[in-house]
């Protein structure tokens, strides 16, 4: 017999990001072991774009309650911490329905980077959306340890991600001859991105090419017109910038994973990054990148990595992997038990 899952989730299907990545990816591996997956999203709501972040979707949840009983889900999964995310966490503790929860994306430090709300802020709210869940499922032993630290007192389950080995793969790298370093950096082009720190470097010899959108686009096209702005990729095309790359860079130092450094990794690229949660837990410094508190340097040491090896070390990413942990700490909603 199969079984439901709902995952609740404040990001639209279409968007481009690594939270709506993950879903699509564990999707095909749970229909391949017998579960539907149900969405429940703010395109079933009316909904705006957040006005400081327009990736963020406000939506006005009515009836969650009613899609809820739609789709009478075996196992359901709060994905956000947004308005969708929390009316249902609203509806389901009311009704003693059991469910587990997702910590993607650090909030409380994009927050203060964004409008400047302190972190303690944003943290009591965090602690207080996951107090009731069954479990929380987040990126890296490294953001385990975060939450912990910051008082989460739910069990929390370290989640790996992967990568489609049928598009991101060495053999799309052109061999021939370059007479320059290419530099490449992917990423949704937002202020707390730290972007800057990659458009700024002046490597000898080097080309940079910023490969995304987003609010903050405009404002580095006019501070950096050395760089090579192209606008967001997907598939196989942006399997080709990062295949053909010889050093991808990951300037960002709030993530909770980066999906695209693995990405880079699976092309046979190696990543420089920052020695911050995501690059440490994802990055093997000396195999498949390096991590420096100085990008120029990180850049220079990944130069001297054999590609070959960068692919091979980075097979242990499978969705099939993230599947499984998922697929392992779903709970029991007992539904009609609390209806």
């Amino acid at each position: 017999m199969q079984k439901n899952i709902l995952i609740v989730t404040d990001n639209l299907p279409d968007q481009v990001n690594g939270v709506v990545t993950t879903y699509k990816n564990i999707e095909t591996c749970a229909v391949r072991d017998g579960y539907n997956f149900f969405y429940i999203t703010p395109n079933g709501f009316s909904h705006f774009d957040c006005p400081i972040y327009n990736e963020v979707k406000i939506a006005i949840p009515w009836k969650m309650g009613e899609k809820i009983k739609e789709i009478c889900p075996n196992h359901i999964h709060i994905a956000t911490e947004g308005p969708v995310g929390l009316w249902a966490r609203a509806y389901l503790t009311k009704h003693n329905i059991r469910y587990n929860t997702a910590y993607h994306t650090k909030f409380p430090e994009g927050l203060k980077t964004l409008v400047g709300l302190p972190e303690f802020i944003t943290w009591r709210y965090i602690k207080w959306f996951h107090k009731h869940t069954g479990k929380v499922l987040t990126t890296t032993e490294t953001m385990v340890k975060q939450l912990k630290y910051q008082g989460l007192e739910a069990d929390i389950i370290p989640w790996t991600r992967g990568v489609n080995r049928n598009i991101f793969k060495p053999s799309l790298r052109n061999f021939s001859i370059k007479k320059h370093i290419d530099l490449v950096c992917v990423s949704r082009i937002s202020k707390e991105k730290n972007l800057d720190d990659f458009c700024s470097i002046q490597y000898p010899n080097a080309r940079k090419t910023m490969v995304g959108s987003g609010p903050y686009l405009e404002t580095l096209i006019k501070k950096y017109p050395d760089v090579n702005f192209v606008g967001m990729k997907t598939g196989k095309e942006l399997a080709r910038f990062f295949a053909n790359a010889d050093v991808f860079v990951f300037p960002s130092r709030w993530e909770t994973f980066g999906i695209v450094m693995i990405e880079a990794m699976a092309c046979g690229t190696p990543v420089a990054a920052y020695p911050e949660p995501g690059p440490l837990d994802v990055v093997e410094n000396g195999k498949t990148g390096y991590l420096n508190t100085d990008l120029f340097k990180a850049i220079q040491q990944c130069l001297s990595l054999n590609r070959s090896d960068v692919y091979n070390y980075s097979k242990h990413w499978s969705w099939q992997n993230a599947w499984f942990i998922f697929k392992n700490n779903l709970v029991d909603c007992n539904l009609g038990d609390s209806l």
